[in-house]
């Protein structure tokens, strides 16, 4: 809820004081302020009015002035963080559109005018300039104010956002820079108490009078009850008073539009798919942590609201009911709503009463049933920094850790977080100095060690995470030195563990080596972790001034971390400090460069979830367990990894030595088909430059990671398979005809065949590809022969999608042609379908091959069967066309398809339509059979009274089918129906008698149907 508005009863104050004290607020450069101000500036700031008003019976109108006028906010910084973005834009990149800017604007340019206060509300008129052709607007904005906060805003535009409107912002900042501009005045009910009663008459009747269509009915209102003694408005003392400023109970917090965060973010939620609504959310968290910075309360108060928004995300009731995961983009908003409440929970600052609200509700949200849970379980007592065996946790803690988190929302964290303090006289000790060494304090009898060999400060006892945590606690509240000195320690500590595991590794270098990878583990990773804590770290240091020094602490690493000999399990990868580094060195020391570039390429979460040498046989596998970062992390991490070899491969261009060691690593380190294909992209594309010959080392290699894509793919289809496979093509024809050959004759571990007869054989010998390739005729006719014989292999294996390609392939090759079409017809006698039977039977004829064309269509017609209702078959063009070719070729082939037909269609309107298309012409008339016939065949007479009989048959037994159930609203279709059965069987020398038959038995058979009877005699007779 919005704090209360400025408004409370006030009584009539006692008898005029001085009113002539001057209210300046500028004093000269160098002067001193006067005691009046001061003591005024730390009452306005502290104190309520109401309780100054309660502690001193008589206030003198000056010290009133000068306390109302000290009262407004002071800051431009909480206006700014009230009237703009989340974040900070990139430098150049100021957004006109953001408020604050164009309030700035509008005060620069002159638009503010008429501003008055009163008490503690602020009036004032801000002219906005119109677009063009459109008029000047205005706008009256008026401001309330208590405690330099400004708790209510109102202004003419309506503004419906998160942030004040510029018109508020150019106001607020009209009063601070030109505070000694605003004409002052004390609270209205000061001004009232001085008028007698006729001076108060006149006043609310002009009032009244000025504003009567707005305030009039409720002018009339207030008189009534006024004067009804026994009303409620007369059993109080004094009367509200908007300009009074607040009361003592009343809520001091800047104004905050509750309605209008929650609203935001349910819109925003249900764009969740959108990159631009992650990035708003995103935006107001930082919003929240920028108020915790500030001390706001609505920092915890702005969160509170977010997250309830978040819970009544519909979507989490459907991800629950089906069981599935949430999308990654939700996954890391949910992670950063959970860090946020452990930053709230942790402040060293908030009252005890406010940290037990806060877990009550936490500890509400954590019980329902939609409440996320933290993905991967991740147990927060996790191992503690500790450099020695406390790292190595034993079976018991193991198995507790993993019943304690039996079900751990993305709030379990902030609520265990209720439980530590910052009261450890250590860690108050590490806060509060940057020279905390043994020399001030001893270890005290404590069990763990509080300083390092060097004298720093170490930090132990907590996991890591919990520990960075803090760090990031500290930041978000405002305490940036104590944060990097905490940050100073926990570096201390990972530094004292790096020794003590290169210890270990001194004693069992031999073992280890042997075995791949340490026994060292982490219950928890952190890479990806929810609270982020290298994240946490890394930002604590980055901001400070000592970089150099912390930082790089960090890299050197150990001798298991990402640049170590042997992997340590949870090693952050350290991919982009190894580009940097490999850049830096190579100009001085290229071996150093590569051994330690070639050396960060790994990726241990992926590596040691697998014996050595086995590779995961599902990508998903890889992160299965709960130290593996989920997959957003992991796309990143391989990201990086890609980005290093890439510079590699660019460096090493023409020194074969290490283009061979940079692809091994390639090969055995990047699991992802989508990088290994940029990589092999990028590698031709900087071995081919415009001016210079190509480099045909890095030309193999993107080859080889080329074919290392197709085999990772070939039972993985993806949709970007056409593209690598055209790639991998002109790949091949920059290197030369061996190589395009090779990956014809090797096609089977590469690709489909679909793929290999339409893309490799025909791209790999279109004109432009021959051109390139610049070949002889005997080189040309192998290159032909390579994919003829590719294609042949293809229609053999996938007759189905291979046959025409390949017969479109072997055209200009008799003996390859020949085995194409033998092909087809083995796969027809295999089960090859009609449809494809068809296809390939029209290619004949369209070559000219009208014979080979017949026998294809009478295979297809053997294998078809169309039903007596099927009059939409997808075959009846393929029927007819065959029909028309069989007719065209002469009486001999018309003949042998009849059977066919007769067998393999029963729909009576097909069979018709092929009789009457049979009887318009002579057969063997049609453009690719010769004249054999003088005059068109009768249909009484063979071969095609076989077919007559067949259709004639096929409309009885049709008729009788469709009147078994036939309904009122079919009648005049099946009249329809026997109108065209008359037509054939009128085709026969006693057709009229035989359909005179057919209509008796119809109308003795079915006397039930009398409707459909008389309509049957009114058409036929």
């Amino acid at each position: 809820m919005d704090p209360p508005a400025a408004k409370r009863s006030r009584g009539c104050p006692a008898g005029p004081e001085e009113r002539n004290a001057g209210a300046g607020a500028v004093r000269g450069r160098g002067r001193p302020e006067a005691l009046l101000d001061l003591s005024a500036k730390r009452v306005a700031e502290n104190w309520a009015f109401e309780q100054v008003e309660e502690r001193f019976s008589r206030v003198p109108e000056p010290v009133q002035k000068r306390i109302v006028f000290w009262s407004f906010p002071r800051s431009e910084r909480e206006i700014c963080m009230y009237s703009s973005l989340g974040y900070q834009p990139p430098e150049g990149e100021h957004d006109a559109r953001v408020p604050f800017t164009r309030g700035l604007h509008l005060l620069q340019s002159g638009a503010v005018d008429r501003v008055l206060q009163v008490g503690f509300h602020l009036s004032g008129n801000v002219r906005e300039p119109g677009g063009p052709g459109e008029p000047e607007r205005l706008y009256h904005v008026s401001i309330s104010f208590d405690r330099c906060k400004i708790t209510s805003v109102t202004c003419g535009c309506d503004n419906r956002d998160l942030f004040y409107c510029a018109h508020v912002v150019a106001l607020s900042l009209h009063r601070i820079r030109h505070a000694h501009q605003v004409e002052l005045r004390l609270p209205i009910s000061e001004t009232l108490s001085q008028m007698n009663r006729d001076q108060l008459q006149k006043f609310v009747q002009y009032l009244i009078s000025a504003h009567h269509t707005e305030v009039l009915p409720t002018a009339q209102r207030l008189a009534d009850e006024i004067l009804l003694l026994g009303s409620e408005i007369n059993l109080v003392h004094g009367a509200p008073d908007p300009t009074a400023g607040a009361g003592i109970e009343d809520a001091n917090c800047w104004h905050l539009d509750e309605e209008q965060i929650q609203e935001q973010v349910k819109q925003l939620l249900s764009n969740g798919g959108y990159y631009g609504a992650s990035q708003q959310l995103r935006s107001m968290f930082c919003k929240v942590r920028e108020m915790l910075r500030m001390r706001d309360s609505n920092g915890a108060r702005m969160l509170i609201l977010m997250t309830e928004q978040f819970l009544q995300d519909p979507r989490l009731a459907l991800w629950r009911q089906q069981g599935a995961g949430m999308t990654d983009k939700c996954r890391q908003l949910w992670d950063e709503l959970g860090a946020l409440w452990v930053c709230v929970i942790l402040s060293p600052h908030c009252r005890p009463e406010e940290r037990t609200s806060w877990l009550q509700l936490l500890s509400k949200w954590d019980k329902l049933d939609v409440c996320p849970l933290e993905e991967g379980n991740y147990s927060f007592d996790g191992p503690s920094l500790q450099p020695t065996a406390a790292l190595i946790p034993g079976p018991e803690e193991e198995v507790m850790a993993m019943a304690a988190g039996s079900r751990h929302t993305v709030f379990g964290r902030a609520l265990q977080a209720g439980s530590l303090h910052w009261s450890d006289d250590h860690l108050q000790r590490i806060l509060a100095s940057d020279s905390y060494s043994p020399n001030l304090t001893g270890n005290g009898g404590s069990d763990k060690p509080t300083f390092d060999p060097q004298g720093r400060p170490l930090w132990l006892g907590e996991p890591f995470p919990t520990t960075c945590a803090r760090v990031d606690t500290l930041r978000a509240h405002g305490y940036p030195r104590q944060a990097l000195r905490l940050a100073s320690a926990i570096v201390n500590t990972l530094r004292l563990q790096q020794r003590h595991q290169l210890q270990i590794y001194k004693q069992q270098k031999k073992e280890l080596l042997q075995k791949g990878s340490t026994c060292i583990t982490n219950m928890e990773g952190w890479v990806g972790h929810p609270l982020d804590p290298i994240g946490c770290l890394c930002r604590a240091l980055l901001e400070a001034c000592r970089l150099e020094e912390e930082t790089l602490a960090i890299y050197p690493g150990g001798p298991f971390s990402g640049f170590g000999e042997v992997l340590f399990r949870e090693s952050v990868p350290m991919h982009t400090c190894a580009r940097y580094l490999f850049t830096a060195l190579l100009p001085h020391d290229p071996d150093l460069a590569y051994r330690l570039a070639l050396r960060a390429m790994r990726l241990p979460v992926l590596e040691t979830a697998f014996p050595a040498g086995e590779p995961p046989s599902n990508p998903l596998d890889s992160i299965m367990s709960n130290r593996f970062p989920r997959w957003f992390i992991l796309g990143h991490l391989e990201t990086r990894q890609c980005e290093l070899a890439s510079a590699m491969l660019t460096a090493a261009k023409g020194d074969p030595k290490w283009l061979h060691a940079v692809l091994g690593s390639i090969q055995q380190n990047i699991h992802s088909p989508a990088l290994l294909f940029k990589l092999a992209q990028d590698a031709c594309k900087t071995a081919t430059p415009a001016s210079a010959p190509p480099d045909t080392t890095l030309l193999g290699i993107a080859l080889e990671l080329g074919l290392q894509v197709m085999r990772m793919t070939l039972n993985t289809m993806t949709w970007r398979r056409r593209e690598m496979v055209r790639w991998l093509v002109s790949c091949a024809t920059e290197i030369g005809p061996q190589a395009l050959m090779n990956i014809m004759q090797n096609w089977y571990s590469l690709f489909t065949p679909v793929e290999a007869a339409t893309i490799v054989a025909v791209t790999g010998t279109t004109h432009a590809t021959l051109l390139r390739l610049q070949l002889d005729a005997a080189r040309r006719e192998e290159l032909w022969a390579c994919a003829r014989t590719l294609a042949l292999q293809c229609a053999m294996k996938d007759p189905q999608n291979c046959a025409l390609p390949a017969l479109t392939l072997c055209e200009k090759n008799q003996a390859a042609f020949e085995a194409a079409y033998q092909i087809v017809l083995d796969a027809a006698a295999g089960g090859l379908g009609h449809a494809h039977l068809f296809t390939v039977a029209r290619y004949m004829e369209h070559r000219g091959l009208p014979l080979r064309a017949y026998k294809l269509a009478t295979l297809a017609l053997a294998q078809l069967s169309i039903a007596f209702n099927q009059d939409s078959h997808p075959a009846v063009n393929d029927v007819l066309w065959a029909c028309s070719l069989s007719h065209s070729l002469g009486r001999h082939e018309l003949s042998a398809i009849v059977p066919l037909i007769i067998r393999s269609i029963h729909c009576a309107p097909m069979l018709s339509d092929i009789l009457r298309r049979w009887t318009l012409s002579a057969p063997g008339l049609g453009p690719l059979g010769a004249r054999r016939a003088a005059k068109p065949l009768g249909a009484d007479r063979a071969p095609l009274c076989q077919l007559l009989d067949a259709a004639v048959a096929a409309y009885i037994t049709t008729s009788h089918s469709r009147l078994t159930h036939i309904s009122p609203r079919h009648y005049s279709d099946f009249i329809e129906f026997l109108g065209k059965a008359r037509e054939t069987f009128l085709l026969a020398p006693d057709g009229h008698l035989q359909f005179a038959q057919f209509l008796e038995n119809l109308k003795q058979t079915y006397k039930g149907k009398k409707k459909l009877m008389l309509l049957v005699r009114e058409r036929f007779g």
